[in-house]
């Protein structure tokens, strides 16, 4: 008997990898997202790579891994794919005190975000 199969979410020339927990804000995280927007992974691959951001090396995790299963679970050629999708969400915050001066204390919020890359096989046009 068993459950039934979840409908996809996505089209049958979409896969998606989410990255959760990652350690920064989701401000400084979108920069990096909308470095890779609409290119050819290959593109995008080059551009993280090569970046300066820290953040970018678990963008880069993430995309090789929509890019693993656009072609392990999908049967899609990895030659032909774009970042079709790439949004940032918050996650948890960690609340963290320092003593300041005068008996009173100072705030520091530790945010975490996930980002979610949906990756696209587009046909070449002729």
């Amino acid at each position: 008997m068993g459950q039934k199969k979840n409908p996809r979410r996505f089209s049958e020339t979409q896969a998606m990898a989410k990255g959760r927990m990652i350690r920064t804000s989701p401000q400084k995280l979108n920069l990096v997202a909308q470095l890779i927007r609409g290119k050819p992974v290959e593109k995008a691959l080059a551009d993280l790579t090569f970046s300066r951001k820290r953040v970018a090396l678990n963008v880069k995790k993430v995309l090789e891994s929509a890019i693993a299963n656009a072609e392990n679970n999908h049967d899609l050629d990895i030659d032909s794919l774009i970042v079709d999708q790439a949004f940032v969400g918050k996650n948890l915050v960690m609340k963290r005190w320092k003593a300041r001066a005068r008996g009173r204390v100072g705030r520091i919020h530790k945010p975490f975000s996930e980002i979610t890359i949906v990756v696209k096989e587009v046909e070449e046009a002729a």
